[in-house]
């Protein structure tokens, strides 16, 4: 199993990383795949199911699949040309996917929406067809939209669940568990992050890796910057107010005053991952760490670390990014990061033990300390559901990620007054969070059918 620091860090839109980000992931992927087909088409159309039937249009998944199909991409998202080629497809009805002919596309009558059940292989499903003249199918494809803007067909889910995936990645520190990621550092004397990068430099070179590491970076520091400054009122239809720029305003104001208590640092914290949620919820740049869901909490734990903790250093940035990759890989492999599989324990709760393990290595803990802290953060994450108002990536989840950050700084700084000895192991802590989703109630996992979602007035 090797998952890069570049999987669980990946620059994309808001809202979602498995609702916006998956479809047009797997639009661009049916694209190739007509390409290197020997039909000629003359229409698309597309089927979305479970959780992206349920809560897509708030999460903004019609857009993407439309956009997907029309050729854009999450990496190199352009939102001006994005909203003129949707007004010409939806005033033309064709799309014009690059490489390919005009092919016909109306989204009123081509997009469904499938509310019935689920398909079997994920709670997050979509069926994208090729179709002829006669409107025939010519080419079908099932893509199930795993979390984090990974995507997989249903063959390619089909042979994770034969166990075809698991075979040891040919890197130098293969670990598939924390307990042998501890084993591996104490064999090898290195760090976490040096096992990290030593895998990643089998399939890039060193340049690449940290010239990567440091865009990543970028992106996330610049969200946090356009969310501070942001102003007005978030899309959708609940009326939410953008808080960020004001809380930053009072908490500047407030700066040198005897007077300030000194958990406001606790507002410091939630204000950095508020801002990137806020943004995320905007449909703005984001980085997936590991969800878009959850994406405020790694990049708020690094600005706290890097503005408010003496002694931290930007230079340092890779070593906690490749620490927190090493324990999301872990979560992922072995559990999941999709909050329509496991709820928001596996988006938010995975992005603070991410957060606690990076933060602890960058402030000197060892491996088996940096173990500890990721564990503290999961566990007291364990049973978070995934209810969203609205389907709406806003409440209750740009206030969590911010509460996800303190829990991170929490965790870490206790793991810091151990010695890396504890009762409950992370391996333990991340198999009881999917044994945890495998049991919790679908109206609770991302469907907005449960919840908050039922229970707060959303017009």
């Amino acid at each position: 199993m090797f998952l890069s620091v570049f999987d669980m860090f990946k620059v994309g839109i808001g809202p979602s990383s498995s609702h916006t980000m998956g479809p047009m992931v797997a639009a661009a992927r049916f694209l190739d795949r007509l390409r290197a087909s020997p039909f000629h088409p003359a229409g698309l159309r597309a089927s979305l199911h479970g959780s992206l039937a349920f809560t897509g249009v708030g999460h903004a998944t019609d857009r993407a699949t439309i956009l997907g199909l029309a050729g854009f991409e999450p990496a190199t998202y352009d939102a001006q040309k994005a909203e003129a080629a949707l007004a010409a497809i939806r005033e033309t009805k064709v799309i014009h996917p690059p490489g390919l002919p005009p092919l016909r596309f109306d989204p009123a009558a081509d997009l469904l929406f499938d509310y019935g059940p689920a398909l079997p292989g994920h709670a997050n499903a979509m069926i994208l067809r090729a179709t002829d003249a006669q409107g025939d199918v010519l080419l079908s494809e099932t893509y199930y939209s795993i979390g984090g803007g990974f995507v997989l067909t249903d063959a390619e889910l089909a042979d994770a669940a034969e166990g075809k995936a698991k075979a040891r990645a040919n890197v130098p520190f293969p670990f598939e568990t924390a307990e042998e990621m501890l084993a591996m550092a104490r064999s090898s004397g290195q760090s976490i992050a040096g096992m990290k990068r030593a895998n990643e430099l089998t399939v890039r070179s060193a340049a690449d890796l940290d010239q990567g590491m440091a865009r990543i970076w970028q992106v996330m520091n610049a969200c946090i910057d356009r969310g501070i400054t942001g102003e007005g009122i978030l899309p959708g239809g609940l009326k939410v107010r953008r808080r960020a720029k004001g809380i930053h305003d009072a908490l500047l104001a407030e700066r040198g005053l005897n007077m300030t208590p000194p958990h406001t640092i606790n507002d410091w914290i939630s204000l950095y991952a508020m801002a990137v949620n806020e943004e995320n919820a905007a449909g703005g740049q984001v980085v997936t760490a590991p969800t878009n869901g959850a994406a405020g909490v790694v990049p708020a734990v690094i600005r706290y670390w890097q503005d408010h903790v003496p002694g931290a250093v930007p230079s340092r940035i890779g070593e906690f990014m490749l620490t927190a990759a090493a324990i999301g890989g872990l979560v992922k492999h072995n559990a999941s990061i999709s909050g329509a599989e496991c709820g928001c324990q596996a988006e938010v709760g995975s992005a603070a033990a991410m957060a606690a393990a990076g933060l602890a290595a960058v402030l000197g803990g060892t491996p088996e300390q940096v173990e500890n802290a990721a564990e503290i953060a999961l566990e007291h994450h364990l049973g978070m559901t995934c209810d969203p108002v609205r389907g709406l990536v806003q409440v209750p989840c740009i206030e969590r990620n911010g509460l996800g950050a303190i829990k991170a700084v929490s965790a870490a700084s206790l793991a810091l007054r151990g010695d890396g000895i504890h009762l409950v192991s992370l391996d333990v802590c991340i198999e009881t969070m999917r044994q945890t989703g495998r049991d919790m109630h679908e109206k609770y996992k991302e469907t907005s059918l449960g919840g908050l979602a039922v229970n707060v007035p959303n017009c």
